[in-house]
């Protein structure tokens, strides 16, 4: 599921074995539903029952059920969560609502020990609860993939830019080519005329021709594989020298990159090892507590199954209805104030809160030792492409300077082969034909020119195609730049968006509220970013955190700032609640959650329990709240009920 339907319809869910439910049809119409009851009347149980089916795994079996099962049925479609226990673990499959619950779980359940909601009674960090769900590790990773595609295009732009002043040059050159081909076709036609000329006043026998003419062809042909051969000679000495140049640099690279010793990649690896299994401990212990947790929040909401199983009377009958001001102690059998259990509680969940701290910090040193790892790791692929090119290197320039000794000797035979047919064109010479011989001679040397003039222009031709092609591609690259330049300015900027908007969202609607409730001495309460220095691993950085100000005022109408300590618990719920509000908008997890479940409401006073969940209905498409009885008298009557679950 990834966004919400226009959804006008109920919502109906099917409930078998959840909490403290044995089976129960529940019809939520969008807008506000009101569970209202006493305690053991299994409200916390539906709207755990809610979570899970939407996808949360805050939800937990029936506790003498081997089976759970909750249905959704929303907008035509059908969704289902089941809960099987098997070996004393409780499984879940199903088609749940959402595939990732992140979101919702911090700010769209918000019941008692949500973290959003507590986060300003436990003094937790503001700015890293409302910045958990942004991937920063992946934010920077797409900055640095886009930074370096604009690199590329910057280059390549460059590029053209060299390419823009070659051009007329090359023009030029084409021009010039051109010219001097046409002038020397022009000699050679006129030579051509003058041997024409002197063949009709020749007398010679058409042997002695035809030797001259294959001796001359030859000497054409050979002195044109000679001048062939100094062009690949110079090619070469060139590739040569470039490769030798290309070494050098990538030698020094490569005393650039020391190559890490294997003991320090192995302390490595047993270091993040250790965090890692430490993590896993802490993590198991933290889903132990939020076990007990649960578990003992169902027992204080009246979920008499939760101890079935557990605690059973001689006779073996289920212990007996709770009343509401004690409840049995599932460990030692005993009747406990239900103020001692939520005590406890308190103390679990900060004992539950430290311990996640403490897991952010290990995964913070975590990542700070992974980056290493693979900035090491980095290094090693370096030097090994570097040492592999170096070596690929070597290999080319060795037969490169087997392929230049090779053109030299060629380039000596063929020196000794047109001694040998210079001389021998000088045997056959006479008085008599030295004219047309010479004649030959010119117009075999300009054939040759004239080759080589046309194989030039042909290449400077191949060239400004080439080039104006790469021109061609201006335009388009320019409209690439600007896009990943308008992608770049969005990664760098958007935690700084979210931030700004968090802090935002939780002011005006603070100041909303507090206007709406009316609290006697209570002016404001709101956020400040701050920048404050934090240890992250190893490291001292600096990170923006969010400040909560209170600001109360006199009889006489002074204002003073005061500490959120002073709060009253009403004033603290209605912050920890305003607080989870900012985190749905700004996350808009209203786009793919339309439940916000609210619970354990008693600490605010009726009226302003009604004004405050009117001013939060308008946001999720549906609103369920649970209720005391005379809490929900208050409430607009236009209000839905639900008083059997």
């Amino acid at each position: 599921m990834t966004e919400t339907r226009s959804l006008e319809h109920p919502a109906t869910f099917r409930v078998t074995n959840v909490g403290g439910i044995d089976e129960t049809t529940v019809d939520i119409a969008p807008g506000v539903t009101v569970l209202t009851g006493r305690n053991a009347t299994n409200r916390t149980s539906f709207l755990r029952s809610i979570m899970g089916v939407l996808g949360s795994d805050d939800v937990s079996l029936k506790g003498d059920a081997e089976e759970g099962r909750i249905e959704l049925e929303l907008g035509g479609e059908k969704y289902i969560r089941t809960l099987t226990r098997t070996n004393g673990t409780v499984a879940t499959s199903g088609t749940p609502y959402l595939d990732d619950t992140e979101l919702a779980d911090l700010f769209a359940f918000l019941l008692e020990s949500n973290e959003a909601r507590q986060a300003v009674a436990m003094g937790a960090d503001l700015r890293q609860l409302i910045m958990r769900p942004v991937d920063t590790a992946e934010i920077q990773a797409e900055i640095r993939e886009r930074e370096q595609e604009k690199s590329r295009i910057d280059d390549e732009l460059s590029e053209l830019e060299s390419l823009k002043g070659e051009l007329p040059e090359l023009e030029e050159e084409r021009t010039r080519l051109e010219a001097d081909i046409e002038e020397k076709r022009e000699a050679l036609r006129a030579k051509e005329a003058e041997i024409e000329s002197l063949d009709a006043d020749v007398d010679e026998t058409r042997d002695e021709k035809r030797e001259l003419e294959a001796r001359l062809e030859d000497l054409r042909d050979k002195r044109s594989a000679l001048e062939q051969i100094r062009s690949d000679i110079d090619l070469e000495q060139q590739s040569i020298e470039s490769l030798t140049t290309e070494r050098r640099e990538l030698e020094s690279e490569l005393d650039d990159l020391p190559e890490a010793p294997m003991g320090e990649h192995d302390e490595l690896d047993r270091e993040i090892t250790r965090l890692r299994n430490r993590t896993d401990r802490l993590e198991s212990e933290m889903s132990n507590l939020q076990d007990v947790i649960q578990f003992n929040e169902e027992l204080l909401d009246g979920d008499e199954n939760a101890l079935a199983g557990v605690l059973r009377a001689d006779d073996g009958a289920v212990t007996d209805e709770l009343v509401e001001d004690t409840v049995v102690c599932w460990t030692c059998g005993s009747e406990v104030d239900t103020e001692r259990i939520t005590e406890t509680l308190d103390q679990l969940r900060s004992v539950r809160q430290e311990k996640l701290e403490t897991i952010r910090e290990l995964e913070a040193e975590l990542e700070e030792l992974r980056d290493e790892q693979r900035e090491l790791r980095d290094r090693q692929r370096r030097r090994e492409r570097v040492e592999r090119k170096l070596d690929d290197i070597e290999a080319e320039l060795e037969q490169r300077n087997e392929r230049l000794a090779d053109l030299r000797e060629e380039r000596e035979r063929l020196n000794d082969d047109i001694d040998d047919l210079e001389a021998e064109v000088e045997t056959l010479e006479d008085e008599e034909f030295g004219e047309i011989l010479d004649l030959h001679k010119e117009a075999n040397q300009l054939e040759f020119e004239l080759g080589r003039l046309e194989s030039d222009l042909d290449d400077v031709t191949d060239r400004i195609a080439t080039v104006e092609d790469r021109l061609a591609e201006e335009h388009r690259l320019e409209e690439e730049r600007e896009a990943v330049r308008e992608e770049l300015t969005d990664l760098r900027t958007r935690i700084d968006r979210i931030e700004s908007e968090s802090v935002e969202q939780f002011n005006d609607h603070m100041d909303a509220v507090l206007d709406i409730l009316g609290y006697a001495n209570l002016e404001r309460i709101w956020i400040e970013p701050i920048e404050q220095e934090i240890r992250q691993g190893r490291r001292t950085v600096e990170r923006t955190a969010f400040e909560l100000h209170v600001v109360r005022s006199t009889d006489t109408g002074a204002t003073y700032e005061d500490t959120v300590d002073h709060l009253s618990e009403s004033e603290r719920e209605v912050t920890g609640l305003v607080f989870a509000l900012a985190g749905y908008l700004v996350h808009e997890v209203y786009e793919t959650v339309p439940f916000m479940l609210l619970d354990s409401l008693e600490a605010i006073d009726s009226e302003r329990l009604a004004n405050l969940v009117a001013y939060m209905a308008e946001y999720p498409t549906f609103l369920v709240v649970a209720l005391l009885p005379e809490d929900a008298q208050a409430l607009d009557d236009a209000y839905a009920r639900v008083t059997d679950i």
